[in-house]
This record gives structure tokens, sequence and C-alpha cells, in this order.
């Protein structure tokens, strides 16, 4: 056995003993173990001695620390003083970059709290369909109307069932309003067709009425607070009163109830809901399953197993849909588009975000967006802590005197280390504040920039502390590694100048300027991109002529008028033609879609978009004629014509299509033109077939080609005509050019707010370099004048100050390339129809890079390649 104590005892002792114990007890103990060799024994000995009048030092009292926290920060402030520039520009860098945060953050914070708001969200679900047809996968949300009373009868496990219709195919769902004892038309876009059920699964708020029943019956409607008061002002009680939509007097609405508006944040935004009982829908819909225009949601009970419940739903299939297409005859293709079908039940807080590419028609918001708007914010704000890191660690000389004499008169590291947090926790709280005032001053231009009414939520519990929380963390970061780089200087050795040079110790320094500008580099090819497929999309030959084409609504109103509308039209000077169709080809208009078959060719069907339409649409719209001829009024027989796009002849896959005669749902119709494709959907999706018919239905818009170039003239020729028609009922119009640009705010917006806050991001990175390359001119101060008088031009002295970004630059621009490519060319993926990435993108972005590094840098430079030799030499 050893006669030597352990020495992990000993150490641990010495470490906690009182110094004037010390060698008095370790004494003992040793000749203690002589006697009695115990190991275990000595280790008891030793923990015995750990009382608390042996300890080496007491606590300080609370007023010692908070002493101590004041010295922190009194010299925090002083050194703030001391170096205004450098201060300004480190708050200033945090508070743009917590500013962008929070603005950002509420954006987010909004998105993500779509349809949070039910009572029991948790047990309330959108029934999607999914299918495939000839090969491609589909996912929709529109069912036929008897959908849902089969979920009803089928399925126990649901609480309650409700389902909706807001597409405006039925002529008295769209637009025109008034009151039964008035006589002016107003016009309106949220109007539903509703069951009741749907009130009860979205426990909808009702002000009046009973919200049990308000929907129950035939010729009932439910509309909105707002509504009410712009219809019957507050005094007035709505509930008993009618409304007439469309001017269809024989069509009155009993109001049996006032709901609350749907909240900003609800992906269902109704003003006028009319009982889905309503026996105006064409062709006997209610009970048949011929028609998919209707969404239904579900509560189910509460422990319901939602993966067991999908797989019951096939039943609807085989009960329901299969015999209704074997007994109309339906071709193969139609049979296993219909045996294809399986149905899922997706979250009601999900469909707002909807990442899975389900077709609904419904607005939504992009969860790429808020991933990039969110790593955006947070690059900013790494940005600026990066700034501080670098000026923290390059000011580090003239730090060091000040570690190496706190060192030698007893200060530790530890403390020394918090003197530095604390500063940097100081700059952090300061900005925030400054932060905080930014984004509010902010918020009403930033609302405005992203159609939103956004606003901070000062009343939430969380808000305050997650602010002081973030602050805190901020500084953390900012400040730790300076804090221990700064600390970890030995007295002797700063005392004696060693540290004089540390402030050209770059490589931490120059790896944390080049991760700023391979950021920059990315945001600004990102930008260049977005900025050329938005103006892409805008500008593409979309197959049509989009230019001068008014848009009249609410011409189901005149009846049958209309026809002598379009015609007084056609005579005016300023008109080139007219067309009536609620069709539009633009990504928000009405759609119809269903299989179209060749006769003589058994199997041969396409899956197409069915539009109905008049003689003059072709030319109205500016359709090329490809093949054939287009619709003519002096032709009789053109009332069963039918003219088709390219995609749809391409895939009948049959050479001679002109004079064939096809079938759809609406009869047989003979083929007599081909026109050229044309874009009607976003261009993220491929063409689809599109076939045209002729109808005799009254259209809802009446679409205007206008000759003149005198648009506010022809503006008024048409709305004289509009009025001597219809006197009770102001014109609504719109241009179609408009309306199509309209339906790419999302993509504008989008590419605005990447513009901005790009500049942002790199505003912040200059002003790290600027006070960076300040602080490096500074220390070669001597050296500059010494070369300077010794007869160095004024070029070779910014040569030699800007030489070292600009290599930092070409580093950071040869990472950020690749990265920046793939991230790019992966989003314009999502685009069917897209612009290349070509090499004048890269070349551009370097150039700007370059261009902002260097006008960054130049004006120290030139003002030090300019100074007197004489100030920075005068004491050698």
């Amino acid at each position: 056995m050893s006669n030597t104590p352990p020495k992990f005892a000993t150490r641990l002792l010495l470490k906690f003993l009182r110094d004037d114990l010390a060698e008095e007890v370790v004494g003992d103990l040793e000749e203690k173990f002589r006697e009695n060799p115990s190991r275990l024994t000595y280790y008891y000995q030793v923990f015995n001695y750990l009382r608390p009048f042996a300890m080496r030092k007491k606590r300080l009292h609370p007023a010692t620390h908070i002493d101590m926290f004041k010295n922190y920060f009194k010299i925090g402030f002083r050194q703030m003083a001391k170096n205004k520039m450098y201060s300004t520009i480190n708050i200033g860098g945090f508070a743009v970059g917590i500013a962008a945060c929070l603005l950002l953050a509420i954006y987010i914070y909004g998105e993500l709290n779509y349809d949070k708001f039910y009572v029991n969200q948790d047990r309330i679900y959108r029934v999607v369909e999914h299918h495939e047809y000839d090969g491609q996968h589909y996912s929709g949300v529109h069912m036929a109307h008897p959908f849902g009373d089969a979920l009803k009868e089928l399925y126990p496990d649901l609480e309650q069932v409700g389902y909706y219709n807001d597409n405006p195919n039925f002529g008295a769902a769209t637009n025109e309003v008034r009151r039964t004892d008035r006589l002016n038309n107003t016009h309106e876009d949220k109007i539903a067709f509703v069951n009741q059920g749907l009130l009860d699964v979205l426990d909808v708020q009702f002000v009046k009425g009973n919200p049990h029943k308000a929907l129950n019956d035939r010729n009932t409607i439910v509309i909105t607070e707002s509504i009410a008061k712009k219809y019957f002002g507050d005094d007035e009680d709505p509930i008993g009163k009618s409304l007439i939509l469309n001017d269809n007097k024989s069509k009155v609405y009993a109001i049996t109830g006032v709901v609350k508006d749907f909240p900003s944040n609800s992906h269902i935004q109704f003003d006028f809901m009319i009982s889905s009982e309503d026996d105006i829908l064409f062709g006997g819909e209610r009970t048949s399953w011929c028609c998919n225009n209707w969404m239904n949601y579900v509560r189910v009970k509460p422990g319901t197993d939602i993966a067991a419940l999908e797989k019951k739903f096939e039943r609807i299939t085989e009960t329901y849909m299969l015999p209704q297409a074997l007994k109309r005859n339906a071709g193969k293709l139609e049979l296993d588009w219909v045996k294809s079908f399986r149905y899922a039940l997706q979250p009601v807080d999900e469909v707002y975000l909807n990442v899975d590419e389900i077709h609904d028609g419904v607005a939504h918001g992009d969860i790429r967006f808020i991933w990039l708007f969110g790593s955006i914010a947070t690059l900013i704000l790494f940005l600026a802590c990066i700034n501080f890191i670098n000026l923290s660690t390059a000011r580090s000389a003239n730090r060091a005197k000040e570690v190496g004499i706190r060192k030698t008169i007893g200060s530790l590291r530890a403390s020394i280390v918090r003197q530095f947090l604390a500063e940097s926790f100081m700059f952090s709280i300061i900005a925030l504040v400054i932060g905080i005032v930014l984004a509010q001053l902010m918020i009403p231009i930033f609302n405005n920039l992203v159609g939103k009414s956004l606003s901070f939520p000062w009343t939430q519990w969380w808000i305050i502390p997650c602010l002081l929380a973030s602050a805190l963390l901020i500084g953390f970061i900012a400040g730790v590694y300076p804090a221990f780089y700064l600390s970890a200087f030995r007295p002797v050795k700063v005392l004696k100048g060693g540290v004089s040079t540390g402030a050209r110790n770059t490589r931490v320094r120059s790896a944390l300027v080049i991760f700023q500008f391979t950021i920059s580099i990315m945001l600004i090819v990102g930008t260049i991109i977005i900025e050329r497929q938005m103006q892409y999309a805008l500008n593409k030959d979309l197959g049509f002529d989009r230019n001068n084409v008014m848009i009249l609504h609410g011409t189901i109103t005149l009846g049958n008028q209309v026809n002598t509308f379009k015609e007084e039209l056609k005579n005016l000077a300023d008109v080139r033609s007219v067309s009536g169709s609620n069709y539009l080809p633009i990504n928000d208009g009405k759609r119809d879609g269903g299989s179209t078959k060749v006769e003589g060719a058994p199997g041969l069907e396409v899956n197409s978009q069915q539009w109905e339409v008049d003689t003059e649409y072709i030319r109205t719209m500016g359709f090329r004629i490809f093949a054939g001829r287009d619709f003519d009024p002096k032709i009789a027989s053109d009332s069963s014509a039918m003219i088709i796009n390219q995609t749809m002849a391409k895939q009948f896959t049959i050479d001679d299509l002109i004079g064939r005669k096809v079938t759809n749902y609406a009869g047989t119709f003979t083929i007599i033109g081909i026109v050229e494709d044309f874009h009607f959907d976003a261009l993220t999706q491929q063409i689809a077939p599109v076939s045209m018919f002729v109808t005799k239905r009254i259209p809802n818009i009446v679409s205007v080609k206008l000759s003149s170039n005198d648009i506010p003239a022809a503006i008024e020729s048409v709305s004289r005509t509009w009025q001597k028609l219809s006197p009770n009922q102001p014109i609504s119009y719109e241009f179609l050019d408009d309306r199509y640009e309209h339906t790419y705010n999302d993509v504008k917006r989008f590419g605005l707010i990447v513009k901005i806050f790009t500049s942002l991001a790199i505003i912040v990175a200059c002003l790290g370099l600027f006070a960076l390359s300040a602080f490096m001119i500074e220390q070669r101060g001597k050296e500059i004048s010494i070369r300077m008088v010794l007869g160095a031009p004024v070029a070779n002295i910014l040569r030699l100050l800007s030489q070292n970004f600009v290599m930092l630059v070409a580093i950071s621009f040869v990472i950020a390339v690749p990265f920046a490519w793939y991230l790019m060319d992966t989003w314009l993926q999502d685009y069917a129809y897209k612009i290349d990435i070509t090499w004048d993108v890269f070349v551009i972005t370097g150039m700007s890079a370059l261009a902002i590094a260097l006008l960054t840098i130049s004006y120290q430079s030139v003002k030090a390649s300019l100074m007197n030799p004489v100030v920075n030499l005068k004491s050698e």
C-alpha cells in the first residue's frame, strides 16, 4: 500500500480551504495518514474539513454584486462615449437587424396563426380528394353536393359535416345585391352557398338569429356584421328583412342571421351565406353526383382515429360514385379515374399554408416565403453580431493594457469576461429599444408592402419577456467570443507591448467578413433572379392580347337585354369587339373541367377545361387561330361548334380533327378550329387542354375590346351605354391586363420584400466593413505616412489599403456562386415556364459586390492617402 496520500483529495482540499489554514491542516492529515494509511479514511477527513468557517472565501454580499454590475456598465458607457463611431455602428447595426427581425417576425407569426382560433380547432378537418387521371396525380377539394350528406350517413365518427360552394357558377350567386325596398344594386364578391352544418362545424359566432337553424330553410341568407351595417345602418334590425341578388325579383332571400366578420387570419371569407337548400342550383345538382363544386369540412368526435377514418372513406367511391359512372356509360379513362379516388382529412389550420399543392381556389400563404423571410431576418441580425465581433477583436490592442492592469491588481478572468459581456448586453438592449421604435414607425409601410393589417401583439403576456430574452441572447452571441478573446491576454506580455499588433491578427475577422459578403452576394443573386422571373411572367407572350380589354361585371342583371347591350357597345367608335362569357384566361378566372370523347374512336377521350363562350370570344381575347376557323355568328350550325387549343389537339392523337364530332357534358359538338396554346393558369402550371363552345346562358361578365388609345373617353362611352340600360346599378369594371397583373401581386410583393431586406443586409454588412477599414487604416497610419514621405503615389496607397478587402470579396464570390445557383435553380423548379440562370447574373452580382466594398472603404482610404504625413510622424 502507498505511503502517499491521494493527490486528488489533497488538491480538492487546497482548492476550497482558506490559505491561512492550508499548511497546518495538510500537515496534520499527512501525519494521520502515515499512522493509518487508509485512503478511505483520508477522504473522510478531507471532506470533514470542508466546513463554512474553513472555506477559502465568503459569498459576496448582494450589495457588492450590484456595485460590481454598476461598475461594469459604467465602464461600458465610458467606452461607448469614447468610441462614438464604433458604438454608433454597433448599435445601428443591431437596431436595424432587430427592427427587420421584428417586422418579419410579425409577418411570420400572422401566417403561422391562420385558422387557429376555432373552439374545436384540433377536431376540425377539410376533406381532400386524391386521384389519378391519365397518369397524372391530382389533389383537390371540390366534390359533388351529395358527398357531404353521404359523409353524415355513413360515418358516425363525424360529429358534424359542413360544406359550401363559392364558385360563381350559378347566376344567383354572382355579385349584385340590393335590398328589396331599394333600386340600386351593389357589386359584392364574397358570396357562397353554405349548409347549416358548416356554421356548426366552424362554430361561427352569431350576433343575431338562431345559430342552429339559420340556414335550414330555402331562400334564407346569413350576413356578416359589416354587411348588416352597410345595408341597414346601426339602428335598423336586418333580421326578417330581405335581399335580392342579381336583380332577380322572383328570388328573394330572407335574412335569418347576422354573424361576426370572419377574422382576417381565416382562409374562409364570406359576407353572404345562402342556404345550400336553395333550389336555384341548376341541373338537379343538389341530388346529383354530376358536378364537383362543393368543399367539405368535418368535426370529428374526440379520440377519433383519423387514419382509420380516412380508410373508411373509400366506401363513398364504391357505394355512390362508381355506380353513377357505370350508369352514365363512362369510358375506361373516366372509370379508372373514379376508381383511383382516395380521401384524406386535412387539419383546418394547415389549409392556408398549402404545402401539398391542393387545388382549391382559396387564397394561400407560402411556407417557402416564411422560411426565406425567417432566414433573411436571422442573417441580418447575425451580420450585425459579426460587426460587433469584428470591431471588438480588431480593437483588442486598445483594450489590452486595460486587461493587463486589471489582471495585475487581482481581477480574475471571469470578472473580465463578465465586464465585456455586460458591455455587449448593454449594446443589445439599447439597440432593442431603438429597433422597437423603428419597427413601430415602419409597420404602416410594411403593412402596405405585404398587403396585410399586421400589428405587434403588445397585449400578449409573452411579448416583453421574449424581446428581453432575445436581446440578451443577441448580446451573448455577439459578445462571448470577444469576451474570452480579450480576457485571455497575459499581463506581462501586454504591459511589455506584446499585444500591440493584436489588431493585425486577422484570420478570424477575415473569415467573418467573407461570411458577410458571401451572404450578401447570395441575396443579390436571388434578388436579380426573382426580379427577372417576375418581369418574365408579366411580359411573356401569353398567346392572347390582354391589352385594352375592359371587363364589365354584373351584366347578368340585364337579363334578356344583354344582347342589346352588346350590340349597342359594338356601335361605339371606341369599341372593336364585344364578348359575353364568365371565363377569363387568367389565373383566378372561373374554371370548369370534364371529359371530352371523340365519336367513332372508342376509348379516346381527353380531360379538359370546358368553357361556354359566345361567337365573339376568340376575337375579343385575341387568340390566334392555328388551324380551321373562328366562330361565325352568321353560320347557324356554329351553335354546336367547338374550338380547342393545341394541347388538347395533341392529346387526341388524331391528325384530322377539324370536322370531327366530340361529346362532353353539354352535348355533341363539331370541332371547327384550333387556337394556339395560351396561358390561363399561373406560369407554375403547364398549359392544359381547353375546349370552347357557344352557349346561350346570360353571362355575368362582358368583355369589351377597345380600339381607342383614349381610354378615359372609351370608358365614358361604355358607361353611358350601361347607364341607359341599367340606371339603378353603377357600372363595375376592370381591365384584363390589370387583373392579370393582380394575380401576381403576391410574387411582386415577395420580390419587393426580398429587395428591401437584401438592401438592409448589405447596409449592415457595409457598416461593419466601413468601421473595420477605418480602424485598420488608423492602425497603419504611421506606415502610410512613411510611404508618402518616401514618395509613394496616392494610387499605390489606395491599392495597398483596399487590396485585402478586394481579395476577401473575391473569395466570398467564389463561395457564394454555387450555393446561390443551386438555391435559385431549386426555386425556379416550381415554374413550368421560367427564365434561364445566365452567366451575366453572376457578373452583375460580382461587380456590384466589388463596387459596394470599394465604395464602403474608399472614403477612409482616400482620407488616409490625402492626410498630411506630419500628423502621424510628429511624435517620432
